[in-house]
């Protein structure tokens, strides 16, 4: 059976997304230790947040999988991100003035906190914000619907965040990459030449000229100076396809540093 490490504690959407996956769950505090966890083999896979359809990208996330961690991406998993007020009293929304819950969520449910004249208070997590307010009358927690079952909380008010459409695409690690499903995305990471103008766009043509779809790019800096960066790619089909293996082959001429991230099945 699979052991699967993901960002907890129970109750985390984290928690919601490696549900989805078949093995034994294995919570871990923090990014880095989940996917080090996998790394020296006390677990077969890792789940971890790397996008947000409303934040962005998870930049630890990026940055770990480029220059600390020789892991494959083998999958990914797409939640809707669905915020609910959460309390350990019967006590109406005007009672509340004290909010407690992860940097993000809060960030997603500003305008809903602003309105109303609650006061936010960080903590590690939307379940660590729910055991904080387990004795607090005027306090609440935002967190899902599964913490507030796992730690007898009552829902005050559902989906509260400000943007309804908002996703997380979590990535599933592994030691091995994902054979072909015939419908697969491949994600790669790499860096251009200094002295090369027009190196990015050099690089984006290949895909074009090959007719291959791109569905995602986005920078980073590099670490190793200002105005430095690492770009990430994600695009359709995989990396054992013949066209695709040219296209990498000729990118890996062109570029600095390209690493391959993995080759799996898209999410639908």
């Amino acid at each position: 059976m699979d052991t699967i490490a993901f960002l907890g504690p129970n109750g985390t959407f984290t928690h919601e997304a490696a549900l989805n996956l078949k093995g034994k769950l294995v919570s871990y505090c923090s990014i880095p230790s989940v996917m080090k966890s996998v790394e020296d083999g006390l677990n077969t896979k890792g789940i971890v947040p790397i996008e947000n359809s409303v934040e962005g990208p998870v930049g630890l996330t990026l940055d770990l999988l480029v220059h600390r961690f020789n892991l494959k991406i083998e999958g990914e998993i797409i939640i809707d991100i669905n915020h609910n007020l959460l309390s350990s009293h019967d006590v109406n929304v005007e009672d509340i003035q004290d909010v407690f819950s992860h940097t993000q969520a809060l960030a997603q449910c500003q305008n809903y906190l602003e309105q109303r004249n609650m006061k936010p208070h960080f903590t590690l997590s939307t379940a660590a914000a729910a055991k904080s307010i387990s004795e607090m009358k005027n306090a609440a927690a935002i967190g899902t619907l599964k913490v507030a079952e796992l730690y007898g909380l009552k829902v005050i008010e559902k989906n509260i965040q400000d943007i309804d459409n908002n996703k997380t695409r979590f990535v599933v690690l592994s030691k091995n990459d994902a054979e072909i499903t015939g419908k697969d995305k491949t994600s790669i990471v790499f860096s251009i030449f200094d002295d090369n103008p027009g190196g990015l766009h050099d690089i984006l043509g290949i895909f074009a000229e090959n007719h291959i779809n791109l569905t995602k790019i986005e920078s980073r800096p590099s670490k190793e100076g200002l105005g430095k960066y690492i770009f990430f790619v994600d695009f359709e089909g995989h990396q054992k396809e013949k066209k695709l293996k040219n296209v990498l082959n000729i990118i890996k001429t062109k570029t600095s540093f390209t690493k391959v991230l993995g080759s799996y099945p898209l999410a639908y």
